[in-house]
């Protein structure tokens, strides 16, 4: 009987560990984050080399504290693509990073086949958000919009424990 009774608590606790897992894998780590209203998709000039807002509505995100990449965003914007590839920097290797399924708005395997298919255009929002990250920014010929961290060359290098290449900022201390 005491055999029957212990492997049931130990049932009962891995599948109550499972659901807390679960739980703060999915959900409990991401906050919503909340529009500015003016700020909140920027891009980066092909004049100036900095980012700058563009147009947009029906802005949704979520980001989390505990990395770096888990930014997540959806727009619409009425700027078209051709106008966005004579304005702003295209950005090479963009890789839609996946979401958690509750933030519906973002299908990172939809948009990665547009981005292959050439539906989709990413371009650089901003350089190193984060040391190491870029903001990328997507957007569809039908004018909707993505947002993701994703990792560049430099924060690849240096995230390995290897210098950083002559090419990249000095890395923070502590990297």
């Amino acid at each position: 009987m005491t055999g029957k009774l212990l492997a049931g608590f130990i049932v009962v606790t891995a599948l109550v560990a499972g659901v807390a897992m679960y739980y703060l894998q999915v959900y409990a780590y991401y906050d919503k984050v909340v529009a500015t209203g003016t700020e909140d998709v920027q891009m980066t000039s092909l004049i100036t080399g900095l980012p700058e807002p563009i147009l947009y509505e029906g802005f949704e995100a979520i980001d989390s504290d505990s990395s770096p990449i888990r930014y997540r965003a959806c727009f619409i914007t009425p700027i078209s693509q051709a106008m966005l590839t004579e304005t702003y920097e295209i950005y090479d290797g963009a890789e839609p990073l996946v979401a958690p399924g509750w933030f519906d708005c973002f299908d990172a395997k939809k948009l990665g086949a547009a981005l292959e298919q050439g539906d989709a255009l990413a371009f650089l929002g901003q350089q190193n958000v984060h040391y190491g990250i870029d903001r990328v920014v997507a957007v569809t010929a039908d004018g909707h919009g993505y947002v993701w961290h994703q990792i560049n060359h430099c924060g690849e290098v240096v995230f390995n424990g290897e210098p950083a290449p002559e090419d990249c900022p000095t890395p923070p201390e502590g990297y």
